[in-house]
This record gives structure tokens, sequence and C-alpha cells, in this order.
């Protein structure tokens, strides 16, 4: 295991969000997908723009994972009308943790889970949620070894590609 530092991300972290956030969804998913429906979700998901309007969202909150200051994974966070699907003012949503598949299995995207809970309490919510696509299997048995339960789905698209994605939250009463 490899000692992290949790940091918020800010403005003039623009550039290097763009590259974790590449790089680390192109790991995750291009095994799976055409190489021309993950170059248009990176193009259009990932965009200066769509970063800048994340980064400057007063409901989105965006922390790297860092070790000697080189950045192995990130987290993004969405209060209110920020939220993708359950809109719930008693809910926080993760829309994306991700490690650099080199630095996995470490316990930095644990870290990262933790921040979460820990600013979700912090902001008295009462419930954290997020959704995960039903063949990434790993993250499915992290989250659910993390207390998550399933509790409904939803269409992702990916490119053209149409994807089923599981909803899972964790009640934070029960920890």
């Amino acid at each position: 295991m490899i000692k992290i530092d949790i940091v918020k991300a800010a403005f003039d972290d623009l550039h290097q969000l763009n590259i974790i956030c590449r790089e680390t969804f192109y790991e995750s998913f291009s095994g799976e997908n055409t190489e021309v429906d993950m170059q248009s979700y990176l193009e259009e998901t990932f965009s200066p723009q769509n970063l800048t309007a994340e980064l400057m969202d007063e409901n989105t909150q965006i922390y790297f994972a860092k070790h000697q200051n080189e950045i192995l994974g990130y987290l993004k966070l969405n209060f209110g009308n920020a939220q993708t699907h359950l809109k719930d003012d008693t809910a926080i949503q993760i829309e994306r943790l991700y490690i650099k598949k080199e630095n996995q299995n470490q316990n930095i995207g644990q870290n990262l889970l933790d921040k979460a809970i820990e600013i979700a309490k912090f902001h008295e919510k009462k419930l954290i949620w997020l959704g995960v696509w039903e063949k990434n299997f790993g993250a499915i048995k992290f989250y659910q070894r993390n207390g998550f339960t399933a509790f409904g789905n939803y269409i992702f698209t990916l490119g053209k590609d149409k994807q089923q994605d599981i909803l899972m939250k964790l009640m934070l009463s029960s920890i």
C-alpha cells in the first residue's frame, strides 16, 4: 500500500483532470467497447468545456488521489441538481471514482470512497448513490463489500452503444 493525499481539484487543475479522466476511463472500458465509441465518449464527456463546467459547478466536488504529486486517481461527487438520476437533496452521488490501472488494488479506491462518506456525513446526507456498468464486476464487488446495494438501473450511452448500469446506494445510517 502506498500513502496518498486526497486534495480537492481547482480550476488550475483542468489539464491534469483532463488527463486522468481520459486515461482511467479508457483503461477501464476500452477492452469491452469499440474504439469509435470510446473516442466519441472521451471527446464529448471530457472536453475542456465540460470539465471546466464541472470544476465551476458549486454542486460538484472533484478530488485527486496523489502520491508524491502524481495523480493516481480521482473522485467526482454531485450534490443537489448536479446529480444525474436520483435528484435527492438528502443524497450525494459518486459520479466517478477511477484509479489508474497500475495503481489498482493499493487501497486508493477505498481511500477515495472513505473521503466521499466523510463528506456526505459532514453535509448530513442520508445516503450515497452511484451507477456502475453491469459488466464492471470488480467495481460491483468493491461497492458491495462496502455496503452498497442495488436499487435500480438505467441506460448509459457510450458513443452509440446503449449499456445497462446498475444503481447502487449506501444508507449512511447503516455505517
